[in-house]
């Protein structure tokens, strides 16, 4: 009881420090804060795992990465308890306090900024709390870092369109300026690209940032974009499949889907249906369920004392920031027309939703 009631005042300290007093954010009784937990093996003696998500709104995380982490948990004797920051980082920091309050003796935290988030990490570290830093970097090298390769996430994408189009006008539509995985994306494109753009064979037209990797916005973007260059755009590097489908709506508008091709990733089920379309040229497929297993066995593998470094499959990374820290990078898979099947296969999405609209024969994953 003790050693929670210092982390709940020094969280609180730090929590306040970094919103400036103001309690308007922060207040953890509303409905968007509500705590989730699964029945598990831990009980009062087990080990309790804390996942704070950023926007549980993606599919993704309900679908994919929270069941795979839950079933690694429980299989562990642990127990899964979870909040939703609902895309506030200023929230995020109390729903942190929130798991930290419940007893979790270890966090998984899905930052909706890494930097805002390094309070109430640096306070649970202080404590003897493990954090993971799961698929977004939190620059603190006392955290664990969970995610795929970022940058050969970016790179991937870029040899597909690149590919495609050896020359012309692209536009980059990135992430969130607050995530770093946007900037590692972008690092990915660049190791593909840079010599077109260098050698003037590629010119990169319009280049944005797009706050929350909202698809609304990205459409709005990639509308911008067309106007201000009269629709001369060959291809698009959109970063993830929320904005590819927003990219894609603006080329509808215009008539282009389909001959601009676009990049995306995560595997989403309307995005695959996309590429069987031909609507999208690639869906960069990082299984969450990989990741959502992983980051379930190393959460109850720290709780129980394992060391960073000791974590199997473990290495050193380099943080943009200047930080080495301890992390798994797992492998991305490029979907595109050719390996359609590979995600019907693996049970990702039904034949059926996958060539809704499609052509029957015109992809092999469709007869």
């Amino acid at each position: 009881m003790t050693k929670r009631l210092l982390v709940l005042l020094s969280i609180l300290a730090l929590v306040f420090a970094a919103c400036g007093g103001d309690d308007g954010g922060t207040d953890d009784t509303d409905g968007g804060s509500a705590t989730t937990e699964a029945a598990g093996g831990g009980g009062d003696d087990g080990i309790i795992v804390g996942v704070s998500w950023n926007n549980f709104n993606e599919p993704r995380w309900a679908n994919f990465d929270e069941p795979a982490i839950i079933e690694a948990v429980e299989a562990g004797g642990g127990t899964y308890i979870s909040t939703d920051a609902g895309s506030s980082a200023d929230k995020q920091l109390a729903d942190v306090e929130n798991l930290i309050s419940q007893g979790a003796d270890v966090i998984i935290i899905l930052a909706q900024d890494g930097t805002a988030i390094l309070p109430a990490v640096q306070a649970a570290l202080n404590e003897g709390i493990p954090v993971i830093a799961y698929d977004r970097l939190i620059e603190d090298p006392g955290a664990f870092y969970l995610t795929f390769d970022n940058i050969g996430v970016g790179r991937i994408e870029a040899e597909v369109i690149y590919g495609l189009v050896p020359e012309g006008n692209y536009a980059i539509i990135k992430g969130n300026s607050a995530d770093a995985n946007a900037d590692f994306l972008r690092e990915g494109m660049e190791e593909i690209i840079g010599d077109a753009v260098a050698a003037g064979d590629i010119t990169i037209v319009c280049e944005e940032y797009t706050d929350n990797w909202d698809p609304a916005i990205a459409q709005t973007n990639m509308e911008q974009c067309l106007t201000q260059n009269n629709n001369e755009i060959d291809a698009v590097l959109a970063q993830n499949d929320g904005m590819a489908g927003g990219v894609v709506a603006a080329l509808e508008a215009q008539g282009l889907a389909g001959t601009v091709p676009v990049s995306g990733q995560d595997g989403d089920v309307n995005a695959l249906n996309r590429v069987a379309l031909g609507t999208q040229a690639v869906s960069v497929w990082k299984d969450s369920r990989i990741l959502g297993k992983t980051a379930g066995e190393v959460a109850i593998a720290l709780a129980n004392g394992t060391a960073l470094a000791d974590i199997e499959g473990s290495i050193q990374f380099d943080t943009p920031g200047g930080n080495t820290m301890t992390t798994i990078l797992l492998d991305p898979n490029p979907i595109t027309q050719e390996n359609l099947q590979e995600v019907v296969d693996a049970g990702v999405i039904t034949q059926e939703a996958l060539c809704q609209g499609v052509e029957p024969g015109s992809v092999d994953a469709c007869p």
